[in-house]
């Protein structure tokens, strides 16, 4: 008798399963991109359990007859893949025909659909994989599409699934990643009755759907690119330097609208950020490389999330160079001809936006800073002093250095300007500043022991965060940095105490950060990070000062993320040509 025999049908598509629905997310994924593909001008998620009990997703699209609905739920039945020729020219996000009858197989399934204008719709029901049960029901207008109990007939795959809270972050990233590549499509998710994301269509204002979806303090940082070379065309929006995160989570690339990790583009964004981004720190950027489909191969990934590209070289370059020349005019966006900022010294800062806009135009050449008379360039003294070329991120500057600073003004309400020693320009990040100056502070009072047992003040807040229980599981530790955290219900956190520094700033952007912090010097440089994240403002001269006299006092052997000094200093002499 023969050992090799046929799988049956129901094991075949538990098996497809494995690779197509790897948990609630996947599903959410495989259904969303099916709707958008149906052409949904609105698609609603709504689940249970962080989608572990209940998923449905419904859809405005074009709907299916019978007949479709009934193929639909065979293996590799699609309308999205016609023939062999058709494979290298994808434009849909599905095309294998693997999802629903894998959802299928390994749930409590039932889909109702209808084409527009038909009187009746179908209603399918399948319980793991078995025999489809199919009704007549009332038109939807579109596809309602529900998953109950996913892997209760596998569970052995279930066991391998996470707790609510983070099976239910996986889901939010799933609709963040199709909402940003789909500004045209309205998305919107709800989980136990509660809105997380509502988000209207935003065709004509892609940036406004980024900071929907990413957070509105990211909106104030972001800087279109547009880079078109032969065949290749990358555009979208990166942040500039001052807003990064401390993992690359919010690195999103897409490929003809088709998110996507792969390491060559990746790499090169953040090869592009290098030079500008502190240690430890990733961009936040919405990237989308436009491509002909022929010159990129998306069948090489179950899930799709990687492609190859006929020509990865052209790709890395072009987004190379797009992501490069956003950097170079980031902190000085402003046309030269118009004011910058309400200071008396609106016409020097124009004369140092030309200047910086010249010199960071050379390829490394060193800009020596002008010497006192008398003083040779050559001598060590001067040749060595703080700020010649851009001081490390941790190097400390000879005592008095700062507050020896005049402060000149604002450059776009973004950066200090000052005249240094020896009659050089000196360009300093206030945020850096901020942070430096809070660091030593919060330092100070933990070794004191007076952080942690300051006086209770009027402060509350709540915050929502999937993360919420293991926030609380730490927050013995964290009312030892001065922030009381107590439970308010579900993923809600009262916040009744938080150092004054940070009663600004946007709690729920650093919280987890902090919880997450290995050791004390880690938390309190989150802290110190986060105070220096606050939205910017005016200050004055008496500020200043105030601040750059504290700057003088930090201990700069201590870490930070943030590099004070951003220009390095050059000679206002070289200022003559630019005002020209």
């Amino acid at each position: 008798m023969g050992r090799i025999h046929r799988l049956s049908d129901e094991l075949i598509n538990q098996i497809a399963a494995g690779e197509v629905v790897e948990r609630p997310a996947s599903v959410v994924k495989e259904l969303a991109e099916n709707a958008i593909d149906a052409g949904a001008t609105t698609v609603r998620v709504l689940l249970s359990e962080g989608g572990l009990s209940a998923i449905a997703v419904i859809d405005d699209g074009s709907g299916m007859s019978r007949e479709d609905a009934l193929l639909s739920l065979e293996r590799h039945a699609t309308s999205k893949l016609l023939d062999q020729d058709g494979l290298f020219h994808i434009l849909t996000k599905g095309f294998r025909g693997e999802a629903i009858p894998s959802i299928a197989s390994v749930s409590r399934f039932s889909m109702l659909t209808a084409e527009p204008g038909a009187r009746v719709a179908t209603r399918v029901t399948i319980e793991g994989g078995g025999k489809p049960v199919i009704e007549d029901a009332a038109s939807p207008g579109g596809t309602r599409i529900d998953v109950l109990d996913l892997f209760f007939n596998v569970p052995a795959r279930r066991k391998f699934l996470k707790r609510e809270s983070t099976e239910l972050t996986h889901c939010e990233e799933a609709v963040t990643r199709l909402a940003l590549a789909h500004p045209e499509v309205g998305f919107f998710l709800e989980h136990g009755g509660r809105l997380l994301i509502a988000s209207p269509p935003t065709p004509r204002r892609p940036k406004e759907r980024i900071a929907a979806l990413l957070g509105t303090e990211v909106e104030p940082h972001l800087l279109e690119i547009d880079e078109r070379r032969l065949g290749v065309h990358v555009h979208g929006f990166i942040a500039s330097p001052e807003f990064t995160l401390p993992t690359a989570r919010a690195l999103y690339t897409f490929v003809n609208r088709r998110y996507v990790r792969d390491r060559g583009v990746n790499s090169a964004v953040q090869r592009a950020f290098q030079d500008t981004l502190p240690p430890g720190r990733q961009p936040v950027c919405a990237i989308f490389i436009d491509v002909e489909p022929a010159s990129v191969d998306v069948n090489v990934h179950p899930q799709k999330l990687e492609v190859r590209f006929s020509d990865p070289r052209s790709v890395q370059e072009a987004l190379s160079a797009a992501v490069t020349r956003a950097l170079k005019a980031a902190p000085w966006r402003q046309d030269p001809s118009q004011p910058v900022g309400d200071d008396v010294n609106a016409h020097y800062a124009q004369a140092v936006d030309r200047f910086l806009a010249r010199a960071q135009g050379t390829q490394g050449e060193a800009l020596q800073p002008l010497a006192p008379a008398g003083t040779s360039v050559m001598d060590e003294p001067f040749r060595a002093a703080f700020g010649t070329s851009r001081p490390g991120l941790n190097q400390a500057p000879p005592k008095g250095y700062f507050a020896a600073l005049r402060f000149l003004g604002e450059l776009g309400r973004r950066f200090w300007v000052c005249e240094g020693p020896g009659g050089s320009l000196v360009v300093l990040d206030p945020r850096a500043v901020r942070e430096r100056v809070v660091l030593e502070g919060l330092r100070t009072r933990f070794r004191e022991g007076t952080l942690g047992a300051a006086a209770p003040t009027l402060f509350s807040a709540t915050v929502t965060s999937a993360e919420a229980p293991s926030i609380l599981a730490v927050s013995e530790r964290l009312s030892g940095y001065g922030v009381e955290v107590e439970a308010f219900g579900g993923d809600t956190l009262a916040i009744k105490r938080v150092p004054a520094e940070l009663e600004p700033t946007a709690i729920e952007t650093w919280l987890p950060e902090l919880a997450a912090a290995s050791d004390d010097d880690g938390a309190l440089r989150a802290l110190a990070h986060a105070a220096g994240s606050a939205p910017l403002r005016s200050v004055t001269n008496d500020e200043v000062k105030a601040l750059l006299r504290q700057l003088d006092e930090a201990d700069f052997s201590v870490p930070a993320t943030r590099s004070v000094v951003v220009v390095r200093d050059v000679p206002l002499l070289d200022l003559e040509g630019a005002t020209r």
